[in-house]
């Protein structure tokens, strides 16, 4: 698991200490200064692989609700400061071989909420509600129906504001307990989150839970997930799961999920999502081939996007402000082309970009362009011959990427020589957020782990 945590009194300050002024001051060398000879941290075997899935039994990830009353609680970021989604699941899933789908009609979507902590929320807001199935035309696999998934927009927010709300039905009487979030600040060049968490890769691991605890201890502002989310993709729908699906179950007719995975990582989540914001970005493992070809659909229904917000109309690509950095997530498992609807809409949304107000560009996705791990090496190539340009033209300043646990460059006294990349003008910096790499910025200090 990964995290990648930037910590200061704003954002812009930091990154510039951080990437530029340290490499001057602190005596973290450039490329200008090499050629080095590789010092390097030696390989901890003990971090090796074996992550430990949390069984359904933990308390951590069973249903705690009753009835229709909310659970796997989150908020995400429309495209600027003066709205947010809430959302959240209500009723039961169902997985075997005669499932019987909830009606969403049945519960309400609707969110109290105000700018003081009291038992009646003045404010009101209602959104939609969804049912999503996890089908698969095969005898002998299960099939799956979710609970209902309730996304309701809230607008006209103040920023850099703390909102309490309560979301749920109240006619059923179905209601959550007051939960709170903090709006982002208002764009310009002199306001940032004081802390931004950038996580990929996570699934539902003994480790990971490691990592969110570091995260919510260190209380951040928001939250960025660049892809594979809970590993539902490694299980057959009969709940057994395994490290290498094609090598454990080489014979299935399709690659099966067990859905109710996403279910416990919704609630594991909760306590940290539910009050930080989380953007997420589609990986690989969401894929989730179903009948008729469908695929991502448990990604696509269970979280909010400033799509529509942003123009982009998908769930795959979208972009966002938090105060002056404008979000770029990306799709890497769509269609990329410079003729598709995505390249087009990114160049519309970054000729929209005013770096007087978002001075800093940041883009996110999956899969790393460069990357010298054998297993992923040039894998989205393609992505990357019609993109790039589009990206360096506008001076898009940072990538996040995850996909794999592979950094490309030694460690010098605890110090990663990624950092040689900072500081040349106008490239964009390459960073790579997953499996048990660890960056850890805010003492100063990068953390490496090489895995071929």
């Amino acid at each position: 698991m990964a995290s990648l945590l930037f910590s200061s009194s704003a954002l812009a300050i930091s990154l510039l200490i951080l990437f530029c002024v340290a490499v001057v001051h602190c005596g973290i060398p450039t490329t200008l200064d090499g050629p080095f000879e590789p010092k390097t941290v030696p390989f901890d075997e003990s971090l090796r692989g074996n992550a430990v899935d949390l069984p359904g039994a933990d308390p951590r990830v069973r249903r705690r609700v009753e009835g229709f009353e909310p659970e796997q609680i989150s908020v995400a970021l429309s495209a600027t400061y003066d709205s947010v989604w809430i959302s959240w699941i209500t009723g039961e899933s169902q997985i075997g071989y005669d499932i019987k789908p909830l009606d969403p009609k049945s519960v309400s979507s609707i969110v109290y909420y105000g700018r003081v902590r009291q038992p009646i929320l003045h404010h009101e807001a209602r959104g939609y509600s969804l049912v999503y199935n996890q089908l698969y035309p095969f005898e002998g696999l299960q099939n799956y129906t979710s609970g209902i998934i309730h996304h309701v927009r809230l607008t006209g927010l103040k920023p850099s504001t703390v909102y309490y709300y309560r979301c749920g039905d109240p006619s059923i009487p179905a209601i959550s307990e007051i939960f709170s979030f903090k709006t982002m600040p208002v764009s310009g060049p002199k306001h940032y989150p004081k802390r931004i968490g950038i996580v990929g890769d996570l699934g539902l691991t003994y480790n990971m839970t490691t990592t969110i605890n570091h995260l919510i201890g260190n209380k951040p502002d928001l939250m960025l997930l660049v892809g594979d989310v809970t590993y539902a993709n490694l299980y057959l729908t009969n709940g057994t799961g395994s490290d290498c699906y094609s090598c454990d179950f080489p014979h299935t007719p399709i690659q099966e999920t067990y859905q109710p995975r996403w279910d416990f990582w919704g609630r594991f989540m909760q306590n940290l999502i539910s009050k930080v914001p989380m953007m997420v970005v589609e990986g690989n493992h969401e894929m989730e081939e179903q009948i008729q070809n469908q695929t991502f659909v448990a990604y696509r229904s269970r979280f909010a996007f400033p799509s529509e917000e942003s123009g982009s109309q998908s769930p795959f690509y979208y972009s966002f402000n938090a105060g002056g950095i404008h979000f770029l997530m990306l799709g890497a498992y769509i269609d990329y082309n410079k003729t598709g609807d995505q390249y087009k809409w990114l160049e519309r949304d970054l000729a929209n970009v005013n770096r007087s107000v978002t001075p800093w560009l940041i883009a996110a996705w999956h899969p790393p362009w460069y990357n010298s791990y054998a297993a992923h090496y040039r894998e989205v190539e393609c992505m990357r011959m019609e993109m790039e340009d589009l990206l360096y033209s506008y001076g898009v300043d940072i990538v996040f990427n995850g996909h794999h646990a592979h950094h490309d460059g030694e460690a010098e006294e605890g110090i990663g020589l990624v950092l040689v990349f900072t500081c040349a003008s106008a490239f964009p910096v390459h960073f790579t957020c997953a499996m048990v790499v660890r960056f850890t910025l805010m003492r100063g200090q990068i953390e490496f782990i090489t895995i071929h």
